[in-house]
């Protein structure tokens, strides 16, 4: 006799327990609400460059549904785990040193102060490469889109290496700026049939639980465990990527 097939409702479940733990670990988009109440995310910071990320992600999709993606995937693999291994490098990555904003970040104030409950300190913060920024997440949006993936790896290491952004505040303001880049890119996937409720429904659900958790966990974290949070989500990210981009992982 055949195995008796698992009910149709236990995946659902599955899949609301997994996201629910990702939404803790991530601190995902929607946290939103709590990291700005929270000052963990800054909207003069994330805004800009959540605009032209989310430009770029309609473009990523569209390409994401007309492309073969092993390639892509290998090079995306390949690229995360080089950012991996920059953060590594990168000692000062808790609070970043910013000798002098740019001209750009300053027109935008795209600087301020926020409250660290782990250290009982105010932090002032300020940011520098500016447009390079601008450029990095005009590529980040493409992937995000073409993937149809949250690229929080990515935008933690721009808004911290690049732009010295302290990493409680690039985690948080990351968090944030997904809500907006990756619902641009969802409605080309909706147009397409390419969602399926049973599969979103409990997603969102359990992301939005579990990142409840994962912005109370963010604020009280010592910054040099996040940091290295960051840097095993994007070694495990990175290996998946590589490994189906391979044909290894299927």
């Amino acid at each position: 006799m055949e195995a008796a097939a698992a009910p149709w409702w236990i995946w659902p479940l599955v899949l609301f327990a997994v996201t629910f733990g990702l939404g803790i670990v991530a601190v995902l988009a929607a946290a939103s609400p709590g990291l700005l109440r929270g000052g963990l995310a800054s909207l003069r910071l994330a805004m800009p460059l959540a605009l032209v990320g989310s430009i770029t992600s309609i473009g990523g999709a569209l390409l994401g549904l007309a492309l073969p993606v092993a390639t892509v995937q290998t090079a995306l693999g390949v690229t995360i785990l080089a950012i991996a291994v920059l953060m590594w490098s990168a000692r000062k990555s808790e609070h970043p040193e910013v000798a002098s904003p740019d001209a750009l970040g300053t027109a935008l104030r795209m600087h301020g102060v926020f409250h660290d409950p782990a250290s009982g300190k105010d932090i002032e913060w300020k940011v520098h490469r500016t447009p390079a920024a601008f450029v990095a997440f005009g590529g980040i949006g493409v992937l995000a889109g073409m993937f149809g993936l949250g690229a929080g790896w990515a935008n933690v290491p721009v808004f911290n290496l690049m732009m010295g952004v302290p990493l409680k505040l690039s985690v948080g303001t990351s968090g944030f700026l997904l809500s907006v880049v990756d619902t641009s890119a969802a409605w080309i996937y909706i147009n397409r049939g390419a969602v399926l409720p049973m599969l979103v429904a409990p997603s969102i659900i359990g992301v939005m639980l579990g990142a409840r958790i994962g912005v109370r966990l963010l604020r009280v974290a010592p910054a040099a465990m996040v940091r290295r949070l960051v840097i095993i989500l994007l070694l495990v990210a990175g290996a998946r990527a590589l490994l189906k981009g391979l044909g290894v992982w299927n």
